[in-house]
């Protein structure tokens, strides 16, 4: 069993380019489609406990019912943003990567280096072709 999970979607270009990253550290996470298989109320709170940011910050707008469901309000309860995510799994941001070092959102990307027990092995580019990792496993950005 890996050390290294991903919460992943694989139709993103930034989860697709963070598990790529995970990998290029020899390292193969445990995926976790989050869409197909959502993580519990408990796990989810407690992931984002451990990233240290507010339930608000895990919510992903773009693509989703947030503007539908008003979940800009002000007012609105963490227990409730809890609720929505587990009604609408879509509204969960990604990807979320734990390791023994730390869980984080890794958006962009290249902030899964942070959290990484094992160097980069290579050049690593973006699916668009930004250079992230030279060859040495030197982080560019």
């Amino acid at each position: 069993m890996s050390d290294v999970t991903i919460y992943h979607n694989p139709a993103c270009g930034t989860s697709r380019n963070t598990l790529a990253l995970i990998r290029n550290s020899c390292e193969e996470p445990e995926v976790i489609e989050y869409l197909k298989t959502p993580p519990t109320r408990e796990v989810l709170a407690d992931l984002i406990r451990r990233m240290g940011i507010p339930v608000r910050d895990i919510l992903r707008q773009k693509g989703t019912p947030y503007e539908e469901l008003g979940l800009g309000g002000p007012s609105l309860t963490d227990d409730q943003l809890l609720d929505a995510m587990m009604a609408h799994p879509i509204l969960i941001n990604r990807p979320i990567v734990v390791t023994p070092l730390g869980v984080k959102l890794c958006r962009p990307s290249e902030a899964v280096l942070g959290i990484l027990p094992n160097p980069q092995r290579g050049a690593y580019a973006k699916e668009d072709g930004e250079q992230v990792v030279d060859e040495q496993g030197r982080r560019l950005i």
